[in-house]
């Protein structure tokens, strides 16, 4: 089948199943690993289909069901056949974790910030992670227990955007900043839009972890920068949902909330 790689299938109906996109590097790659250790099929969505091939056979060599998905964030047909597949081959889907995204060297302070790159930082990390979303809910909600899971960043925090002495103050850019924050938004009114079902939705901080995103500037490793995304991906059923999270601690949104709890245990 077109953008998928075939492997031989076992209990694909009673596994549980996790999509992780932009999961053929970095934080993604990292999660999908430490899920399929949690002993989970594994579906890793990338754009790159070589790549995403190649990642796929790293974690199979390591023991884990993985696969990978054509996913491209800025191509809708591929968001509508990945949901397709996945409803005819699995039936569900246990666990999405929204990791793809972007940034931009246009990007800048809201005075001078190029319009074009902020539409297209917007476009990848905001509305088409909506729109892998709303495709993928139908799936979540066949699961008993689903999770979603939005990797954000601290530079998405009001709280933390507002505050001076914060150690990235100097970080203003409309776009990604801009783009985490509405991010933040969709995990807490899905949440509550979801309270009364036993799905989870939460928010990742994943700190400033070495990645191409940021040119492998940053001081945690993969391992460190993917440990809350996994927490929350495989949180018991009295766990928080709406809330945003770094390694166990809660982080500001707006205020010093850590989520709330859902109404299904």
């Amino acid at each position: 089948m077109t953008g998928v790689t075939t492997m031989s299938e076992t209990s694909t109906k009673t596994r549980k199943v996790a999509l992780v996109t932009g999961g053929n590097k970095g934080i993604g790659f990292e999660v999908g690993r430490q899920l399929g250790k949690a002993g989970m099929v594994v579906l890793l969505g990338a754009r790159n289909q070589g790549l995403g091939d190649a990642a796929v056979a790293k974690l199979r060599h390591e023991g884990f069901e993985v696969r990978f998905i054509l996913l491209d964030l800025s191509n809708r047909e591929t968001i509508a056949n990945a949901a397709k597949l996945i409803a005819s081959e699995y039936g569900h889907l246990d666990v999405l974790v929204n990791n793809a995204g972007i940034a931009d060297p246009s990007d800048g302070p809201p005075s001078g910030a190029d319009i074009k790159c902020v539409r297209r930082v917007f476009e990848t990390n905001f509305f088409a992670t909506l729109e892998v979303t709303q495709a993928m809910l139908p799936l979540i909600r066949k699961s008993e227990a689903g999770r979603i899971v939005n990797v954000s960043s601290g530079l998405g925090s009001l709280t933390y955007n507002g505050d001076p002495k914060w150690e990235f103050a100097a970080i203003k850019r409309i776009g990604y900043n801009g783009s985490k924050a509405a991010l933040n938004m969709m995990t807490v009114q899905l949440a509550f839009e979801l309270r009364e079902t036993p799905i989870k939705v939460n928010s990742a901080n994943p700190g400033f972890t070495a990645t191409d995103l940021n040119q492998h500037r940053g001081t945690q490793t993969v391992e460190e920068g993917a440990e809350e995304t996994v927490r929350l991906a495989l949180l018991p059923s009295d766990g928080p949902t709406g809330g945003f999270f770094r390694t166990h601690r809660p982080e500001s949104l707006v205020d010093q909330r850590s989520g709330f709890q859902s109404n299904v245990q």
